[in-house]
């Protein structure tokens, strides 16, 4: 795990409510402070869509939603003229995504032993990082799929050019 303190805020807050750069990501929670705290659970309710709506909607692979789909109600709760008090974002990467990264890593983890590979956005006190994690459905004793993941966050970040300190 790294933690990346992100330099230009503004910039980076545009990339991520305002493009589709983290759109490739699943949404597992969002909190959000203002005049109040909103939660965001991006788990699907089972009971809202049938099999079929699923599939029709392509999240039948997923059991929390595409960012894509709740950036904008994200947006419409940090937009305005007040800056947040404090929120995360904690993103998650797709089971094709994990999949990718576990056939480029040099590791022998497998997509059954991975519950979760993390990119985790907080903003508190007027400072923005970034949080990589991997959460393991098995105990793991070497932390190379770590190393892979940072650095692949890193790379992620450079390619788009935002800019960040490491901590």
């Amino acid at each position: 795990m790294i933690a990346l303190k992100i330099s230009d805020t503004k910039t980076f807050m545009n990339r991520l409510l305002l493009s589709d750069l983290f759109d490739h990501f699943l949404l597992s929670e969002a909190v959000i402070t203002k005049d109040a705290t909103y939660t965001v659970n991006g788990r699907i309710s089972s009971s809202f869509y049938s099999r079929e709506e699923r599939e029709a909607e392509g999240l039948a692979e997923y059991d929390i939603l595409p960012y894509a789909r709740l950036r904008p109600v994200c947006y419409q709760m940090i937009r305005g003229k007040y800056t947040p008090v404090y929120f995360k974002f904690v993103l998650l990467l797709s089971p094709a995504n994990t999949a990718s990264v576990l056939a480029h890593s040099l590791s022998s983890i497998t997509p059954d032993d991975v519950s979760g590979i993390f990119l985790n956005v907080f903003f508190q006190n007027g400072v923005l990082t970034i949080t990589t994690g991997i959460s393991y459905t098995i105990y793991v004793p070497d932390r190379e799929l770590e190393h892979e993941w940072d650095a692949m966050a890193k790379k992620f970040l450079h390619r788009h050019a935002i800019a960040f300190e490491e901590e």
